[in-house]
């Protein structure tokens, strides 16, 4: 617990620099290309043009039935979760060997090192928000205007932040001792997009594999994908209606954070040993 605080406690006290840090992130990492930091967006909109084409253009795919019985159009149904996955994807990769890719800068660090996971998912979160900006636009051109339940929107992206930074704090601590977990990670992240609900819904499973589904709902990035589709659709304010998974959620989370604050705080004095 004393590990929890002290970390909470330097992302609290180092806030304003972990968003100056994430700005330089962002534009370092990009400054090589001449398109620079406008690949961050040119490459996930590649991705969505390529599922539009393939389930809307060339094998067009069934309506989705929502909760309040609304017939949401295949792509516009994965587009309100994708930019998600996309966020979660790449914050948590970047998270995972944020420390490791850094060691040499250790030593002429004066700030926590905690900080490091943070402001590197920092940096993927500004992109995520405009993405999301422009699947809204998109939405709304097809017809699914913005109503009150986007407030919802705001929970769930921090939310969403809470749990790639809690998931980072092990990813990253491991991967510097051992770093066939950062592998590991990334092949188990792309299982992982097909059992999130993100490109097909779970529902289907009602019946025969009613347990599986169950069992794939106590998912924590189930739980967001169903929440941003909520509040994109206007179908319910999906965070007090399944207020059990969203009780399961944030202990997940938690349990997350106390497991990763602990190992951080632990190996961070000797993560100087590994370069």
């Amino acid at each position: 617990m004393k590990s929890a605080i002290k970390v909470a406690q330097e992302q609290l006290e180092n806030f304003y620099l972990i968003r100056r840090l994430s700005i330089y992130e962002l534009k370092s990492k990009n400054k090589n290309n001449y398109l620079g930091i406008l690949w961050e967006f040119l490459n996930p909109s590649i991705q969505i043009v390529i599922y539009w084409f393939v389930f809307s253009a060339i094998r067009k795919k069934n309506p989705i039935e929502l909760v309040d019985g609304q017939q949401i159009e295949f792509f516009s149904w994965l587009l309100a979760a994708f930019f998600l996955w996309i966020f979660f994807y790449q914050a948590t990769i970047q998270g995972s060997k944020s420390i490791y890719t850094r060691l040499r800068m250790l030593s002429k660090m004066n700030f926590p090192m905690s900080i490091i996971p943070g402001y590197v998912i920092f940096s993927q979160f500004y992109v995520h928000v405009i993405m999301l900006a422009i699947a809204i636009i998109i939405l709304n051109i097809n017809g699914h205007f913005i109503s009150i339940y986007y407030l919802q929107l705001i929970y769930y992206m921090l939310a969403a932040f809470c749990l790639i930074f809690s998931l980072s704090l092990i990813t990253s601590t491991l991967s510097t001792i051992v770093r066939d977990i950062h592998m590991l990670l990334n092949s188990t992240l792309r299982m992982l997009l097909y059992l999130s609900g993100v490109l097909w819904p779970l529902a289907i499973l009602v019946g025969q594999y009613e347990v599986i589904m169950k069992i794939l709902k106590l998912n924590p990035l189930y739980y967001l994908v169903e929440g941003y589709r909520a509040a994109l659709f206007g179908t319910e304010w999906h965070f007090i209606i399944e207020w059990e998974y969203s009780l399961v959620f944030w202990c997940i989370v938690i349990v997350l954070f106390l497991v990763g604050s602990t190992l951080h705080v632990k190996f961070r004095r000797h993560f100087i040993d590994y370069i």
